[in-house]
């Protein structure tokens, strides 16, 4: 039984064709449908029909979704839920684009979580025959896969403890109000396999993003990103350094609908049986800017 990674984020828009241009331009992401103001994505490197839905009409999440591994964690996931005391729905193949049967939840925080074992491969862009390294017509920063996302809302403690007891992830960081006994949590980085996160949540108000994440290869990849990113005027939230949080390397920055994105490499190799790493919130500097030590004024102000 098993999550097997985030498989895709859907995001309201305020104007479709200016957020298209960034999706696909800025990012390089690949549009494999259009359809009643909404546009689907994928990286280069992502085999299922997509991992990115912009939808017109508004700002922030609207849905996140989790691809397992097996029909029968489904089942095995929706009793759990269920037995945790959350809303649990069944939500029929088609329902999402391209999408088989699955299990829609409200978690904690007010956010919508769906699980899917199922989506339509259209391949990746290299093949899988003899594949070169990257396609030769990438455009922009040229992502090529969704990695992770952030998400705000005021029961940091039950929705950690939902991912850990309900859906088998665990938790590689956390940050604590202070050093002392019971110091409330303030955020948590979770995974369900060996990344050092695969989603994280921040206390906050509630259903609000803070941002989705591209993965990138390297630290040169990431500061090639930023200049193309300047080079497009896009809102830069963060210029690229160094997270103290999970050794990512990484840039924050803004779609034109103030959606948060970011690009991230780097972090380290995540096992179960690793500690999971306690910070405090006077350390937040280090942990988000390990370079400047600084928290930029709009990471826990800024939210869609």
């Amino acid at each position: 039984m098993g999550v097997m990674r985030m498989g895709y984020v859907h995001a309201k828009v305020t104007d479709l064709a200016e957020a298209d241009q960034h999706y696909s331009q800025v990012m390089g992401l690949y549009e494999t449908a259009r359809e009643d103001g909404t546009i689907y994505y994928k990286g280069w490197d992502e085999f299922d029909h997509h991992s990115v839905v912009i939808e017109e009409g508004g700002v922030g999440v609207v849905k996140v979704g989790f691809k397992v591994r097996t029909l029968e964690d489904l089942a095995q996931y929706e009793t759990r839920l269920q037995q945790f005391g959350a809303t649990v729905e069944r939500m029929s193949a088609g329902e999402n684009l391209k999408v088989g049967d699955g299990i829609r939840f409200i978690a904690p925080n007010g956010h919508v979580f769906e699980l899917y074992h199922e989506m339509e491969q259209v391949g990746v862009e290299v093949g899988t025959h003899c594949p070169d390294s990257f396609p030769m017509d990438l455009r922009g920063i040229g992502a090529p896969n969704l990695d992770h996302g952030l998400f705000v809302g005021d029961d940091v403690e039950g929705v950690e403890k939902l991912f850990i007891e309900a859906l088998d992830f665990y938790p590689s960081e956390r940050m604590l109000a202070t050093g002392d006994d019971g110091a409330p949590l303030i955020a948590t980085w979770l995974s369900c396999g060996n990344k050092s996160h695969d989603i994280a949540f921040l206390k906050g108000p509630d259903g609000k993003l803070h941002h989705f994440a591209f993965y990138l290869k390297d630290w040169n990849h990431v500061t090639a990103a930023a200049d193309i990113l300047v080079h497009h005027d896009t809102p830069m939230d963060l210029p690229p350094t160094r997270h103290g949080i999970t050794r990512g390397e990484t840039t924050y920055f803004f779609d034109p609908s103030g959606n948060r994105n970011e690009t991230f490499a780097g972090g380290y190799l995540m096992y179960p049986d690793r500690p999971c790493v306690e910070w405090t919130m006077d350390q937040l500097g280090k942990g988000l800017d390990y370079y400047r030590r600084e928290v930029t004024p709009t990471f826990l102000t800024v939210y869609s």
